[in-house]
């Protein structure tokens, strides 16, 4: 197969300004999905009476629609009452949206493998909720969540792919539109490939290292 690298060269431009805007969406939707599904957790933990059956509903709602759904509601939904969000603003808003459950449920495991002598002994010395969450739960919470969270954190990034649909120009519709165009089918997804290989690898290698560290931190092997 014979590629057209001058193809090539003339669409990296293209996908760079892609990726630009992959990395940005990403690294804001897995941050506010993280915040999300920290304080989530805890409220489920401490079973907050009217709040916990609304994370629940919102979990189960979040889970079981498409993200290309949940964008479609929020950028042709949500004007119609009058709620106006730019594209970036909307795919920022469905991602948070979906991996705000994803978070909530790998903190939860977390959380409830925390052994229930450790939190007894904590409220026995007199800790109060927060000091208890902060000095026991959080610490172990986390290094057992972290092989969920690194793997959710790639989904998102991954999920980006669907954000084309509400004509944000991310990788995959660079793609499409310069295969539309030039009819470069074998170097586009070339590119693309390439560009999500770029993104995710590191990502990867990145949590496992993490992983690792906080492992060895908090276990000391």
């Amino acid at each position: 197969m014979n590629l057209d690298w001058e193809f090539i060269m003339e669409s990296l431009p293209l996908y760079g300004d892609a990726m630009w805007l992959t990395v940005k969406l990403a690294l804001i939707a897995i941050v506010l999905s993280l915040v999300l599904g920290l304080v989530f957790s805890l409220v489920l933990f401490y079973k907050v009476k009217g709040l916990r059956s609304i994370i629940l509903a919102y979990i189960e709602l979040s889970r079981n629609t498409p993200l290309l759904v949940q964008l479609f509601f929020l950028y042709y939904g949500l004007p119609k009452v009058g709620i106006h969000m730019s594209e970036f603003q909307c795919a920022v808003a469905g991602m948070t949206f979906l991996g705000g459950s994803y978070m909530t449920e790998a903190f939860r495991s977390g959380i409830e493998a925390v052994g229930r002598t450790q939190l007894e002994s904590g409220l026995s010395i007199g800790l109060s909720r927060v000091q208890l969450a902060r000095y026991v739960i959080l610490p172990q919470a986390l290094a057992i969540s972290i092989p969920s969270l690194g793997a959710n954190a790639i989904f998102l990034l991954k999920e980006t792919s669907i954000v084309g649909a509400i004509a944000l120009m991310d990788l995959m519709n660079v793609a499409k539109d310069l295969i539309g165009m030039h009819y470069k089918t074998a170097e586009s997804l070339l590119l693309l490939v390439l560009a999500y290989l770029i993104l995710v690898l590191p990502l990867s290698l990145l949590l496992t290292w993490v992983e690792r560290k906080v492992r060895h931190a908090e276990f000391g092997n």
